[in-house]
């Protein structure tokens, strides 16, 4: 088997480096099982990396996974694998198990559209609360299941001071916010005027953890806001990564047609290849 080349990206970059969330990009040249995609996914140890392959119905097939699992759709990867196939196209689509994502590439900014949403009663505001480590009196509106690719819990919050107050009584945790497929994830969040100030929670190998930039959470956020009747058409900004000392910076757009819009910068760091035994 050949050398595996992979490109190093961060998605969601603010001006410094050290931001966003990262990715590997492996193009691949002839196919691989999936036990090795999953081994890699393992070997590299971050939230997700990509394998791209050709597609005869998009400009690219992308396959997503974690350290554990494949994922039928995630932002961050969506974004950094386009920009690592654009090639100077300023439109790629990518199919991928939750469908054909469309992606805009304008220099840096890359932006998918996602998924009309789909939505699924959330347990009561006091069993999320004690999850949460909060009380049930910051959770406002209505929480909620939300699919626009990828379903997550989405848990509104009454400031941003209770976004940052949380923390995960990991077992009642993955009781309230395991999702259809059995894993469990969560959006909590609170707005700062026209910023959201976020966070993603999910559970991983009976462990808690954080995450650095969700653009999926930020599509069902959007998908949320669409059930609230929010007026539009809507341009957000959402940060993630303030109590992991990682700033993520998201964009959130819904236009007329209730067409849900996440972007961010992407910039390459680096790269490499694995060598891998021919069997």
């Amino acid at each position: 088997m050949p050398n595996l080349q992979y490109q190093l990206l961060n998605v969601f970059v603010t001006e410094n480096i050290w931001s966003g969330n990262p990715l590997a990009v492996f193009k691949l040249a002839e196919p691989i099982s999936d036990e090795t995609m999953r081994r890699l996914g393992q070997q590299m140890n971050l939230s997700e990396i990509t394998f791209v392959q050709d597609s005869a119905v998009a400009d690219a097939q992308v396959r997503i996974f974690t350290p554990s699992y494949e994922m039928p759709f995630a932002g961050h990867p969506t974004l950094g694998t386009a920009f690592a196939v654009a090639e100077g196209r300023q439109q790629v689509s990518l199919a991928m198990k939750a469908g054909i994502i469309p992606v805009a590439v304008d220099g840096a900014q890359v932006t998918l559209t996602a998924n009309a949403p789909s939505y699924r009663a959330a347990p009561a505001s006091t069993e999320l609360a004690a999850a949460l480590n909060i009380n049930a009196e910051q959770i406002v509106g209505t929480p909620r299941f939300v699919n626009t690719g990828s379903e997550q819990l989405v848990i509104p919050l009454d400031s941003p001071a209770s976004v940052a107050a949380c923390s995960l009584n990991l077992a009642q945790f993955e009781r309230v916010a395991c999702n259809q497929e059995g894993r469990s994830g969560a959006l909590v969040w609170a707005r700062a005027g026209d910023t959201i100030i976020a966070r993603y929670f999910w559970s991983q190998h009976g462990q808690a953890a954080e995450d650095f930039g969700t653009g999926s959470a930020c599509a069902n956020l959007g998908g949320w806001l669409l059930a609230e009747n929010t007026q539009l058409p809507l341009q957000l900004q959402m940060e993630q990564g303030h109590a992991i000392d990682r700033i993520a910076r998201l964009t959130l757009t819904i236009n007329t047609d209730q067409q849900i819009q996440v972007g961010g910068k992407v910039k390459q760091i680096g790269g490499g290849h694995f060598n891998l035994p021919s069997a």
